[in-house]
């Protein structure tokens, strides 16, 4: 498959048609899928023939199970460069999907982590089935929440986004509605029924996502929420950990086992990143923030060996630089967000 086909953009009608076309590798982002997507949002953001932007996957895997972790792993044992221009590329797209002026939708039928996450989450309007999985997962393999994690997560209600970037929990169609992920829910069996329709009628698509409307069920988030809510509010990582041995419930030994086998230093690195992406003053800002995390994360030890431990050898067994949170120091959380020169510094797709 050539570069070129791993995103089929083209205009149906009067809409503007992404179809994530990687299914051998869950739709993982490539910096070429990213600059395919950037280059059509912003050839139709003026034009008047296209009256929305749809967004779905070939295949029934998934939607999109993230980026190319490989590549991005590759890349940091080396000079970093090529993982570097992945994140700089991919959160101008972010951006641009941010504020983009004309209505988007994301199928998000299936697997929707990561980079899925990144791409659906801007949308307007976003449609899971009930094979929707919804996760962050990264500080698992010694990466954060990123794509915009620090703008949406530190948003949630009740701690929950911060349970969702510290555990990597994965959650389904009933949750993502109530935490604002997905803004309706239509059964798998008709989303092609569905996405037809809206091709036809784009201007119609609150009236159509309404007639295709399924019942997704009661969300099981509901009833941890307010164990959520108490016991992730603490003011560090390590109070949480305190939080959840004191509880000693079985759902907060679950959360502790969970958290046992992710980076402490990605844990802190994230928890850091939701308290100033809360305080961003925009989605740009966040956006400059993550890309300092991850121009550097990406090129630690933890990244390396998470994913050699997760995603390469798969043995699940990753040794961590620090092996408990209080072990990461606030100078390396330091260096990590620290301002990067001027001139390798983010910025918006102008």
């Amino acid at each position: 498959m050539s570069e070129a086909q791993e995103v089929l953009c083209r205009v149906e009608g009067r809409v503007g048609r992404i179809t994530l076309n990687r299914p051998q590798a869950l739709h993982a982002l490539t910096t070429n899928m990213c600059r395919l997507m950037t280059d059509a949002l912003v050839a139709w953001r003026d034009d008047p023939a296209v009256d929305l932007v749809l967004f779905d996957h070939s295949g029934e895997r998934g939607f999109c199970a993230g980026g190319d972790i490989r590549m991005l792993a590759e890349s940091g044992a080396g000079d970093g460069r090529l993982a570097r221009e992945f994140f700089f590329v991919e959160y101008r797209l972010n951006h641009l999907l941010f504020h983009y002026p004309k209505p988007t939708a994301a199928i998000m039928d299936g697997v929707t982590m990561g980079g899925g996450v990144g791409l659906s989450r801007p949308c307007r309007y976003r449609v899971a089935t009930e094979r929707t999985t919804f996760a962050m997962p990264e500080t698992g393999i010694g990466l954060f929440p990123d794509v915009g994690g620090g703008w949406y997560l530190s948003r949630m209600p009740d701690h929950i986004g911060l349970w969702l970037a510290l555990t990597g929990a994965r959650i389904k169609a009933a949750d993502c509605e109530l935490l604002g992920l997905a803004t309706d829910f239509v059964e798998s069996g008709k989303v092609a029924d569905l996405k037809a329709a809206i091709l036809a009628e784009p201007t119609r698509i609150e009236t159509l996502l309404t007639e295709f409307e399924g019942d997704s069920g009661r969300p099981p988030i509901a009833q941890h929420q307010d164990e959520i809510a108490r016991l992730f509010s603490g003011d560090s990582v390590e109070a949480i950990v305190a939080a959840l041995e004191a509880a000693d419930t079985d759902w907060a030994r679950e959360q502790l086992k969970v958290m046992a086998t992710k980076s402490p230093q990605t844990m802190k690195v994230a928890f850091r990143q939701l308290q100033l992406g809360a305080r961003a003053k925009d989605f740009a800002e966040n956006m400059a923030m993550e890309y300092r995390i991850g121009a550097r994360v990406v090129q630690r030890h933890d990244f390396i060996e998470g994913v050699r431990a997760v995603i390469v050898e798969k043995d699940n067994a990753p040794t961590w630089s620090e092996p408990r949170p209080h072990d990461v120091s606030e100078a390396t959380l330091d260096a990590i967000f620290a301002p990067l020169p001027s001139n390798e510094e983010w910025s918006p797709l102008t």
